[in-house]
């Protein structure tokens, strides 16, 4: 069956699931095994007429990818431009989707952030880290941190409990957004954290931009450029020794390339 062969091809991206999969063209969210229970991370749009084809992804990760039932080589000239024709569309359903889950996330972000009080620095978090409150706020019992772009604009929020556990809105925007503790001058930092951030900035007083993660660097390190072009940019990359590929360090330098920034390596805080 269509269904199940799909069902495999989803299985192999990382992305299986218990749910029913519909074959009629149309935008689905599915929950992925593995992820909270009552969350719906993953999408797709399965084709079922003609020669089956769809497109499956993650709002999670991120990762996207798409399928047919016949190899690209053993379609006609009409099969191919149908499948085409296909993927154009299950794409602007996708954008569609995700662009409802970025204005949905963006008012609930506006929302939860006018409501939440200043943190206080006794903050279990804080105190466990040996830093300050630079500006976040409360939620419940955890360290709320806004997400905001180049222009100001809030997207999302960061949600940092006592145990250091952290989390981000689902369907908030994450690319290109980040907090600054400091006003940027001459020259500014940027960090993946808040933690490492607020410890550079109370040692040196430069200013952080905080990025959340590192595959965030370089498009924070972008946004940062172009609204900043002559100020001095240092990645302060965690050293993730211990984690293949040393994704910390291998992206803060990969972002210091981009922008023409200088790249030290942080260490002490997580």
């Amino acid at each position: 069956m269509i269904e199940s062969d799909f069902k495999m091809v989803l299985d192999k991206a990382g992305l299986s699931t218990k749910d029913k999969i519909i074959a009629d063209g149309k935008m689905h969210r599915f929950h992925v095994n593995g992820d909270s229970q009552g969350s719906k991370n993953g999408w797709y749009v399965l084709f079922g007429d003609g020669v089956p084809a769809g497109s499956f992804g993650s709002w999670k990760t991120s990762d996207k990818g798409t399928w047919c039932a016949k190899a690209d080589h053993d379609l006609t000239p009409a099969q191919r431009e149908e499948n085409r024709r296909r993927m154009i569309e299950a794409r602007k359903a996708r954008e569609a989707e995700e662009q409802a889950r970025r204005n949905a996330a963006r008012d609930k972000a506006l929302s939860i952030w006018k409501a939440a009080p200043p943190a206080p620095d006794t903050h279990p978090y804080l105190v466990k880290k040996g830093i300050g409150n630079h500006g976040l706020r409360l939620h419940k019992t955890s360290l709320v941190i806004p997400m905001r772009d180049s222009a100001g604009s809030l997207h999302s929020l960061q949600f940092i409990d006592g145990e250091g556990n952290k989390r981000f809105l689902s369907g908030g925007r994450k690319k290109g957004c980040y907090f600054a503790v400091g006003v940027p001058t001459e020259s500014l930092c940027i960090a993946e954290g808040y933690a490492t951030a607020a410890s550079i900035y109370e040692s040196t007083g430069l200013p952080v931009a905080i990025a959340f993660d590192a595959g965030n660097l370089e498009p924070v390190a972008l946004a940062l450029r172009a609204k900043f072009p002559h100020t001095e940019i240092t990645l302060c990359a965690d050293n993730d020794m211990n984690t293949l590929g040393n994704p910390g360090l291998s992206r803060a330098r990969e972002a210091a390339a981009a922008v023409g920034g200088l790249l030290s390596v942080a260490g002490g805080v997580a």
